[in-house]
């Protein structure tokens, strides 16, 4: 049978997606593992993860987590810095750290060839580090440079202040560090931090292709590590006014603008539509925003809006770097492209662009073991599973137009609406 390469193949939507979840276990000291399969693929991976506890000493100095997790490959008590790097890179294997506001620990990925070699002194990297000085003073010179140049970036300058607006100049995810805070840590601090702050609640995430006593035996090398009580933070965030900050820079050749809002968590009924709505609206390069800013008016490169979520609070963000002087027509703009949608109907072929957009876009998520696991945990760190997707492939297939519009009436008014412009103003 010939083909008709003149027309492109037929799109169809699966009906729904199966997922497989990772096998549980739990370790003798009550560690969770879990493991996705991933058959014929000889690399492995294996994430200890760890949530970020705010003591009291974090709170003074929310750079500390993130300046002891970059200590860790500085040395330990059986390797040096450069003797480390040399063992990993010896045995094809690379360890990264993973940092963030809410999580933290360190992932190794590695051969199974070299699995069993590598695991003992990747466990050292947990309980043996030795935080050299030497190596501290040139991590902090660094990280100063980086504050300093950032101050001047009107982009992570405009990220820092929509933070700030947000949760609050007090809340620790509103932090905005300086250079001070930098000098201000010490090795003691580093050691305090990593022998009574760190090793709290972790979880094991492995993607591998491993028999059961491969999986027995990595989970010994975690089962005994010498963990803290687990602890409770609990940051309340206070309703936020309608706001609005500028910060001039008078040799910056652009503007930097963004607009945030508090949203509802993954687990609420309305997300899809949120999620439908935001990628109409900034979500994609043929979004709204995209065609009447970048296109139409020039005025920026990109233009994106994204849901996001730091500790079950989830907000609303439109990001854009633009010309100079056009930060607040810019922001004008993004009000008006959301009143077009609640007032004038989307076109049903605009519809259809968005639901195999989104249809497509999600089941490119999982085309691989790696994949997969990086999904599961999007979800789990929500309190939800696999099911979440399933749930999601549904609403795109089947939404309508007024879902969208509900969205927009619901949750987009100006009550509590953030903005922030930074550069030439």
């Amino acid at each position: 049978m010939s083909v008709n390469r003149s027309q492109a193949p037929a799109y169809h939507i699966p009906e729904q997606i199966d997922l497989t979840p990772p096998e549980y276990r739990n370790l003798a000291n009550g560690i969770p593992l879990y493991y996705m399969p991933s058959p014929n693929i000889l690399a492995v991976k294996v994430e200890v993860i760890f949530p970020v506890h705010y003591s009291e000493i974090i709170l003074k100095n929310p750079l500390l987590p993130s300046f002891m997790l970059h200590m860790l490959l500085e040395g330990t008590s059986d390797l040096k810095s450069e003797a480390l790097d040399d063992f990993f890179d010896f045995h094809g294997s690379e360890v990264e750290v993973v940092s963030g506001y809410e999580r933290q620990g360190l992932s190794l990925l590695t051969t199974q060839k070299h699995l069993k070699e590598v695991l003992p002194v990747f466990r050292t990297l947990f309980t043996a580090a030795e935080f050299p000085e030497k190596s501290l003073v040139k991590k902090k010179s660094q990280k100063k440079l980086s504050i300093s140049i950032q101050k001047e970036q009107t982009s992570a300058r405009a990220n820092q202040l929509i933070r700030s607006s947000l949760f609050g100049k007090d809340h620790p995810f509103g932090f905005q560090a300086t250079a001070d805070d930098v000098d201000a840590i010490s090795r003691k601090d580093l050691q305090d931090y990593y022998k009574n702050g760190f090793l709290s609640k972790p979880q094991l995430f492995v993607t591998g292709n491993l028999s059961d006593s491969d999986l027995v035996s990595l989970g010994e090398y975690f089962e005994d590590l010498p963990l803290i009580p687990e602890k409770i933070d609990f940051f309340p965030i206070s309703q936020t006014r309608q706001s609005r900050q500028i910060e001039k820079k008078a040799d910056a050749l652009q503007s930097s603008i963004r607009i945030g809002k508090w949203m509802v968590p993954m687990s609420h009924p309305d997300y899809m539509a949120l999620s439908v709505f935001n990628t109409l609206l900034g979500g994609y390069f043929g979004s709204r925003l995209i065609k009447n800013i970048r296109e139409e008016k020039g005025y920026t490169y990109g233009i994106n809006s994204f849901l996001g979520s730091l500790n079950g609070s989830n907000y609303w963000i439109v990001a854009a770097d633009v010309k100079g002087g056009h930060g607040e027509e810019v922001i004008q703009e993004v009000y008006k492209e959301i009143l077009r949608l609640k007032q004038d109907p989307v076109p049903d072929e605009e519809i259809e662009i968005i639901r195999n957009y989104l249809a497509g876009n999600l089941l490119a998520n999982f085309s691989s073991p790696f994949d997969l696991m990086s999904h599961f945990q999007r979800v789990h760190f929500e309190g939800l599973d696999f099911s979440f997707y399933a749930r999601q492939l549904a609403f795109i297939k089947s939404f309508e137009e007024k879902d969208l519009v509900i969205m927009a009436d619901k949750y987009f008014d100006s009550e509590g609406m953030q903005e922030v412009i930074t550069g030439m103003i």
